[in-house]
């Protein structure tokens, strides 16, 4: 694979914090621009049977059914590209794809409803105010709150996880990915006035706090739980390098998170969190000019063993990870506006991330990458799957990050 490691000239970071507001507003519009292309090409491939979500290994569109967790992605990045083209094509497909998804108002089989439908059905409602919508997010929220247990203090996120190492196979994970599903549990707090799913999502991210996140801001993957006493049994990893290793979109996850926590509660632990999980990624020796991080900040390095079933050590080349970087973006935009001055520097680390993602190293031309957006994404590598590929999620983060960006200059 063609290093990417010099993918954009490093005067282009160095000139980006002096350039003018408008130059910065061309390129925002080029990229939205490209966005609904890329979204009515792809509409025209999926045909409205399934849902987009790579691409095959000949180049084609990967599709999965509605109960897959990247199900509500293509529909909320339809919503997202309307919103800052006004493209009415684009909201008749966004509520189309999104109205597919309603079945899963009463899917309690993962934990991924806060993707599926917050990303989908949320985004609906905010652009629309259909009260149908609220309705159907509500009931989301209930569906996600069953899998809450109060013994561990955490929403289960898979039914099972059989360890790397071969054994043991537990009954109670919890993946740092779950800190994303409850935005959706807040909004419903929010517009029932019912306090319990708020509390399920405080109790929830205090959880993960003191057992997933380490000393260091890095975080664990996936953390085994026992429900009958709450005790950890494990802290493992499922897509990264390693058990002790930090799997790069684990990290984004974790920085978006907790974001949103701070901006749900205003309680400073989340927002000491997220910045300082942000300082782990943005200083970290491995991350590259470009600042699109490796799939796992420890790839290959001395201390971090993979499990024996992994497929990890039959990926030689330094795969970078798009998605990671994307996700951090749009992070990265929001938390730099609750930190005022100190802020700067996350916004403008997400600014050279959003155009290192929309330069030639990662941006998808019209007629390739199946149609998506973003090149170069890392799906689970441990698993086997999803190396070097486009993923469905980078672009509903890269397409976030930039109506992010617009926003702050419309207020700058």
């Amino acid at each position: 694979m063609r290093s990417l490691l010099m993918c954009v000239p490093v005067a282009v970071f160095l000139s980006i914090a002096t350039t003018p507001p408008v130059t910065e507003q061309t390129f925002i519009q080029e990229n939205v621009t490209h966005a609904d292309q890329m979204l009515k090409r792809m509409l025209k491939e999926a045909g409205g049977l399934a849902f987009p979500r790579s691409s095959k290994p000949d180049g084609s569109l990967r599709s999965t059914n509605m109960y897959d967790w990247t199900s509500g992605f293509f529909p909320g990045t339809l919503w997202y590209t309307y919103e800052a083209t006004k493209d009415e094509n684009l909201k008749k497909a966004a509520i189309e794809w999104t109205e597919k998804l309603e079945p899963l108002k009463t899917f309690t089989e993962h934990h991924d409803l806060g993707f599926m439908m917050y990303c989908s059905y949320g985004n609906a409602y905010r652009l629309t105010n259909n009260p149908a919508y609220k309705d159907i997010l509500v009931q989301s929220a209930k569906s996600l709150s069953t899998r809450f247990c109060p013994k561990t203090g955490s929403i289960k996120s898979w039914n099972r996880f059989v360890s790397w190492h071969g054994e043991p196979t537990y009954t109670f994970p919890v993946i740092i990915d779950n800190m994303m599903n409850l935005e959706l549990l807040f909004f419903a707090s929010k517009v029932t006035g019912d306090p319990s799913f708020r509390e399920i999502a405080v109790r929830h991210a205090d959880t993960a706090l003191k057992h997933q996140i380490r000393s260091d801001y890095s975080c664990y993957h996936v953390v085994c739980y026992d429900p009958e006493t709450g005790k950890v049994l494990g802290r493992e990893t499922a897509q990264g390098y390693a058990d002790n290793s930090t799997w790069s979109r684990g990290q984004a996850w974790g920085i978006y998170g907790y974001t949103v926590m701070y901006r749900e509660t205003k309680d400073k632990k989340y927002l000491e969190t997220a910045r300082k999980m942000a300082d782990y990624y943005l200083n970290n020796p491995t991350l590259p000019a470009d600042k699109i991080p490796l799939w796992d900040f420890n790839v290959a390095q001395a201390g971090y063993e993979p499990g024996v079933k992994s497929h990890t050590k039959e990926v030689t080349a330094p795969l970078r990870d798009a998605s990671a970087a994307a996700i951090t973006a749009s992070a990265l935009f929001e938390l730099s506006d609750f930190l005022g001055k100190a802020g700067d520097r996350y916004r403008q680390a997400a600014i050279t991330m959003v155009h290192s993602l929309a330069g030639p190293g990662y941006r998808a031309n019209p007629g390739e990458n199946a149609n998506f957006l973003l090149k170069h994404c890392v799906g689970s590598i441990p698993h086997g799957v999803e190396k070097d590929v486009p993923l469905v999620y980078a672009d509903y983060y890269f397409v976030e990050a930039l109506n992010r960006y617009q926003n702050y200059l419309k207020k700058s």
